[in-house]
């Protein structure tokens, strides 16, 4: 028995295996070489890359989750977790019911899709039916983003039931017919409304509904003083909430760039820069403005002011050049910081996490900005439209556009949302007890602790 094996048979051996595992590798690439072309492979490409920016887009709950949590009390963390992952499996299933073919089905009068329920009509044994099924995944993502965005406003005072009765309705009906207003080929489309990955549809919708569920929910107890006056009331973890805004900040990678759902369009580059850097800028100037104002550096509010860029590039991305985007983000930084000031003090709604500010504000602005920074240049190359906002000599007509979308949206979701959580309210009930709320939503909801033996509670 051979005691040890001589290097120069172990080198051969390795070139042998090498060749054996190229030679595997590359049969099928020449076996099926004359039956590709390049229409499959680009289906194949765009296939794989709407998939992923999926799956980036799906990853970006996890940090709703983590920024939700860490921003508000110990004592509730498991409520905000079963909250951001109830809204998705919940939202899932509406989706694929009604949403998708209200969102996307055939148009009726410019409001609302009229087939496509159940993804029944999709054939999977074409590529066109395969690919819809692909479609469907980046979609309802989105949709259970705008869901869960509401989670955060309406943190540490909501019944669990009635957030699980309000997550099916908005990925059911009252995102969808926005959807299908502004991407299904509904009236805001023919008038010619950018809004390239989101900024109105996905994160006003949801910035919206949460103002409406804040409204009605009203303030957790020991926020507000008899004299107006507000108190803060501090999150347990900013780290965690660090953790969720960098979460974010990756997963946005896939919202906006993935929402080209090709592959083959080498825009996705542009778009990408664009996002990071409206970030960035809004982390900037948040910090800044709230350094200017309160005397120290926020962390809280600058990591808002990330969120906030990413909300605001979220409409124009695929519009505008590197340096818009760095102004459109910089302005959202500022615009969050005295937005959460002015709902907090002078409009005395309780928003935990900034959300209505983040996502429902700046989402407006974002949407706005279009009419202003939009470059034909960009838009062209992105496949958006060769348009021009005011700053460069595009006039006001798409400013227009812009704010119709942006009021409609807020009338139809402001409305909607409200009769839903109405509904909640006078039914299964909407708000925690006092005693619940005192003692922690993890027990009261949910008979547990997220943090064992750090401290003991009673219900006494």
């Amino acid at each position: 028995m051979l005691k040890y094996i001589p290097m120069k048979i172990l080198r051969l051996s390795s070139k042998v295996l090498t060749l054996i595992a190229l030679a595997i590798t590359a049969f099928p690439l020449v076996a099926f070489a004359g039956e590709l072309t390049a229409a499959d492979n680009a289906v194949a490409i765009d296939t794989v890359w709407t998939l992923l920016a999926a799956f980036l887009v799906f990853f970006m709950q996890a940090g709703f989750a983590m920024v939700e949590t860490g921003f508000t009390r110990a004592k509730n963390a498991a409520n905000v977790i079963m909250k951001n992952l109830m809204d998705f499996s919940v939202g899932s299933i509406a989706f694929w019911l009604i949403g998708f073919g209200i969102m996307f089905g055939a148009d009726k009068f410019g409001l609302i899709g009229t087939n496509g329920f159940f993804l029944r009509n999709i054939d999977p044994s074409t590529g066109e039916g395969l690919w819809q099924f692909a479609y469907w995944m980046f979609q309802v993502v989105f949709a259970a983003t705008a869901a869960t965005i509401v989670s955060g406003a309406m943190a540490e005072r909501t019944r669990f039931p009635a957030y699980l009765f309000y997550s099916f309705f908005i990925c059911a009906i009252i995102y969808p017919i926005v959807g299908h207003w502004i991407w299904g080929g509904g009236w805001l489309a023919s008038k010619g409304m950018i809004d390239f990955a989101g900024s109105t549809v996905v994160h006003s919708v949801g910035g919206w509904a949460a103002l409406a569920g804040a409204i009605l929910l009203g303030p957790r107890l020991g926020k507000y003083n008899k004299d107006g006056s507000s108190n803060v009331i501090a999150g347990h973890n900013i780290p965690l909430a660090a953790l969720g805004v960098f979460i974010l900040w990756f997963g946005w990678f896939g919202f906006n760039a993935g929402s080209t759902t090709s592959g083959t369009n080498l825009s996705i580059a542009v778009i990408a820069v664009t996002t990071n850097l409206a970030a960035a800028a809004g982390a900037i100037m948040a910090m800044l403005t709230a350094w200017a104002r309160f005397g120290k550096p926020d962390t809280s509010m600058a990591l808002n002011g990330a969120l906030a860029g990413l909300v605001a590039i979220t409409a124009p991305c695929a519009s505008v050049s590197p340096l818009s985007a760095i102004m459109i983000g910089a302005i959202a930084g500022v615009l969050v910081v005295f937005s959460v000031e002015f709902i907090d003090k002078v409009l005395h709604v309780d928003d935990p996490v900034g959300a209505i500010s983040v996502h429902g504000v700046c989402g407006a602005w974002g949407t706005l900005s279009v009419g202003l920074f939009a470059q034909a240049s960009y838009g062209q190359a992105s496949g958006v439209g060769a348009i021009n906002g005011l700053l460069f000599g595009g006039g006001l007509s798409q400013f227009y556009v812009q704010l119709t979308g942006v009021a409609s949206v807020f009338a139809w979701v402001f409305a909607s949302a409200s009769v839903v959580f109405y509904i909640a309210k006078k039914t299964i009930g909407l708000r925690a007890s006092d005693k619940e709320q005192l003692v922690g939503l993890d027990i009261g909801e949910h008979g547990m602790e997220s943090y064992a033996g750090f401290q003991i509670f009673t219900t006494e």
